[in-house]
């Protein structure tokens, strides 16, 4: 149990689907109810093959390109910690890569959304990836696997319920509540970031002594 809400809670704060609202808003605001649904469910579907897909395939990458667990820790706890700074500035979807400018192009002239830009870059980005490969060399059990594959499935199921009910979190809590929540979760992510970097330097130093 500790293992589910500790990867829950880490994969939901360095995803932040409350930050991914108002984009969600802004693309499909001329979309049906039921069109909004759908988005949102293959959001979701996406996400999740995006996360299976990098834990899964983890150890390759790293094995692939002779890359140490805390040589990636670290990149990764940079990466995280970046993500959380973007947050408490309220520049998330420029360090994203969702500049407003694209937002409008993407409104125009793209038929489908789900895959990019909300499930890649705006949900699924570096910072998830690199933690589940980390997760994928620190976990070996089939337990711990199962529980951190259950963790996936159930912030994939969060999230779609967050993006189907967009439009009534926006109307309920308004830009400012939205600003004033990602900014804690921002808190939350740099947290997240220089944990990762402060155990794998310790790690770096103790195998050296």
């Amino acid at each position: 149990m500790e293992l589910f809400l500790l990867s829950f809670g880490a994969l939901f704060s360095i995803m932040n689907p409350l930050g991914t609202v108002p984009v969600f808003v802004g693309l499909t605001g001329d979309n049906t109810k039921k069109e909004r649904a759908v988005t949102a469910f293959w959001t979701a579907i996406d996400v999740l093959a995006i996360l299976l897909l990098s834990f899964f395939a983890g150890k390759f990458i790293l094995s692939f390109f002779g890359i140490s667990l805390n040589a990636l820790k670290i990149a990764g706890g940079l990466i995280i910690a970046s993500s959380g700074f973007a947050l408490l500035t309220g520049k998330f979807r420029e360090h994203k890569g969702m500049k407003r400018d694209r937002v409008q192009e993407d409104i125009q002239n793209r038929d489908s959304i789900s895959l990019t830009p909300l499930a890649i870059p705006m949900l699924a980005g570096p910072g998830t990836i690199s933690l589940l490969i980390a997760y994928n060399q620190e976990y070996q059990s089939t337990q711990d696997i199962l529980i951190l594959v259950g963790s996936m499935i159930f912030v994939s199921f969060t999230i779609y319920l967050i993006l189907k009910s967009a439009h009534l979190i926006v109307k309920f809590l308004g830009a400012s509540g939205i600003n004033a929540l990602s900014r804690i979760i921002g808190f939350i992510v740099i947290a997240i970031g220089v944990e990762y970097i402060m155990s794998s330097v310790i790690s770096v130093f103790e195998s050296l002594i």
